[in-house]
């Protein structure tokens, strides 16, 4: 671990961020403000440099947010950055303040001085390669477009409920672009009963549709319809014809997202991935070796290697657990024990891995055996899975480790043994 000379606390604003810089010995060396911005940002560095008067890369930053335009900034210029919880941070401010007054140049001051003193309490970041930051924000699309489209098809349903509810029965997934020609083709009861099996049987064979024919389709449409008051399938159409409309675009963007997602995990380099400790011959990309677990498809492949870069990077299975909701909380005191959940996740991180470990124990034996055990012993289906992800993180791990793929027989050899 490098010494480092001088240390600069960065509170951090919207507008405004307070910087504190202090020496080895704790004293502070300047204290100033500077606004958000690019020039602010420069200038902030600057006169980083200037206070500490030695080359960056012997000076610390510490900020509690973990990424962002003042963290790059910082680590652009070749000064080593940390970050640290805000509750934590709030335990250190207790240092200068029992009474627990709070403002940005106490904060300030109150992160520089804890780098000095307990820096194995902070996280040393890392430049993430380019391919990185956009797979996490196109993860991030891809999550936030799937929202948006599980409310649009909420309200689609709510409005065929209203007068129109036979058309449910077709299908499901109100976001198949199938369901969308259909509907054009059939809004209304009354012209359901005027369309042709051949139309329907083309519309079928146009998207591929084998699970259903033209004939069940158009059944189920000219089932007695509901009664309705004047004006409501007017109403309730011209909802759903905005409704198939903003689906449609976002399905194309979300298969737009899906596309990028796919080529940045494949063009994620190899030197990320490899362990200097090995020749180059028995590197594999961990990418492979995330993909070829049980479980693990495009969203929660992105979302790893995206969210979860630097503990996998480390191999660090304890941090890879805190951040994805897994690891349990412990209280214990005199004869007290209380394990209770961890709230404090990576929402995203914590949504894949639930996923993760909901499919593997779907598919995967050894991880429904985990899942059925867990079950047995009275734990609910949410604290099963969470049990279930916490062994699949430890083989991950493993596998990264050792750079090795999932050998689906050479675990259950190793489950019955």
């Amino acid at each position: 671990m490098e010494k480092l000379e001088h240390l600069a606390g960065i509170d951090w604003g919207s507008e405004t961020h307070q910087v504190c810089i202090i020496d080895g010995a704790g004293k502070i060396l300047g204290e100033r403000a500077f606004r958000h911005g690019g020039a602010g940002l420069a200038e902030m560095a600057d006169w980083v440099l200037d206070r500490a008067g030695t080359e960056p890369q012997w000076i610390g930053i510490a900020i509690e947010t973990p990424h962002g335009p003042v963290v790059e900034t910082m680590m652009e210029r070749g000064f080593l950055v940390h970050s640290i919880n805000p509750k934590q941070l709030d335990r250190f401010r207790d240092r200068f303040s029992p009474a627990g007054a709070k403002d940005d140049r106490r904060d300030a001051q109150v992160l520089a001085d804890a780098l000095r003193t307990d820096r194995h309490a902070f996280r040393r970041l890392d430049p993430a390669a380019p391919e990185i930051i956009e797979l996490r924000e196109w993860a991030r699309i891809a999550h936030d477009l799937t929202g948006d489209r599980t409310r649009l098809v909420n309200r689609a349903r709510q409005q065929l409920w209203r007068y129109y509810p036979q058309f449910l029965t077709v299908e499901s997934d109100l976001a198949r672009p199938w369901i969308h020609e259909l509907w054009k083709l059939a809004p209304t009861p009354e012209k359901a009963r005027r369309v042709r099996v051949r139309t329907v049987a083309n519309l079928l064979k146009r998207n591929r549709i084998r699970r259903i024919d033209a004939e069940t389709v158009l059944q189920r449409l000219r089932e007695p319809a509901v009664s309705v008051a004047p004006g409501t399938t007017e109403a309730a159409t011209a909802h759903l014809e905005v409704v198939f409309a903003q689906l449609a675009t976002l399905g194309q963007q979300l298969a737009k997202a899906y596309r990028e997602m796919d080529r940045l995990t494949a063009a994620l380099p190899t030197a990320m991935d490899s362990r200097e400790s090995l020749p180059e011959t028995q590197t594999q990309r961990d990418a492979e070796i995330l993909k070829s677990l049980p479980g693990v498809g495009r969203i929660v492949l992105a979302t790893l290697l995206a969210e979860a870069h630097d503990p996998l990077r480390r191999r660090d299975y304890q941090a890879l657990r805190c951040l994805s909701g897994v690891a349990p909380v412990t209280k214990r005191s005199g004869k007290s024990l209380i394990v209770i959940r961890r709230l404090a996740a990576h929402n995203r991180l914590q949504d894949a891995v639930y996923h993760w470990a909901s499919v593997a124990q779907q598919h995967d034996p050894v991880s429904r055996a985990k899942y059925t055990a867990l079950r047995s012993r009275g734990h609910g289906h949410a604290r099963a899975l969470r049990g279930v992800a916490d062994r699949l993180l430890s083989v991950a791990c493993a596998m990264l480790v050792n750079q090795t793929l999932f050998d689906r027989e050479r675990q259950l050899q190793n489950h019955a043994t």
